[in-house]
């Protein structure tokens, strides 16, 4: 909180006015989510009183039961397929960092070598920077889709 006051008043905010703001904030989403699940279980009773006056009470109750059972179980297999679709983005990124450190590792090692012939000291540099360069086109493009 030492560093956020000055950086703050650098930019002409009060910090006590965005805390209190923040606390009003939460307490007025807090309400609005207690009311909204309130209304969702009087929704979800008068569902169960309609359905039970078509089929019976205990019918209706194993339908409702059911109903969300199969709700929990897709919001499971949802978060399955979330965390999978993340771990394998995450494999990728690594291995497409591996593979451009191996590669640069490759080429520092290579440099002394190719630096003691003339002729390919000549050629090869443009050639590596054109190189380098669509390489960081490519790195650049494939993380931003």
């Amino acid at each position: 909180m030492g560093l956020i006051s000055p950086l703050a008043s650098l930019l002409g905010l009060e910090v006590e006015g965005l805390a209190s703001k923040a606390k009003a904030a939460a307490l007025v989403w807090g309400l609005i989510a207690l009311f909204c699940t309130i209304a969702v279980g009087f929704l979800i009773a008068a569902g169960f009183m309609a359905l039970a006056d078509i089929v019976g009470p205990i019918i209706a109750a194993l339908i409702l039961a059911g109903t969300f059972l199969v709700l929990a179980l897709a919001v499971y297999l949802g978060s399955l397929i979330g965390r999978s679709h993340r771990q394998r983005e995450l494999a990728e990124r690594r291995r497409a960092k591996e593979t451009s450190t191996f590669l640069t590792t490759a080429a520092l090692t290579a440099l002394p070598l190719l630096t003691r012939s003339p002729m390919l000291l000549r050629l090869g540099l443009p050639a590596a920077a054109i190189a380098a360069i669509a390489l960081l086109r490519d790195n650049d493009d494939g993380g931003e889709a």
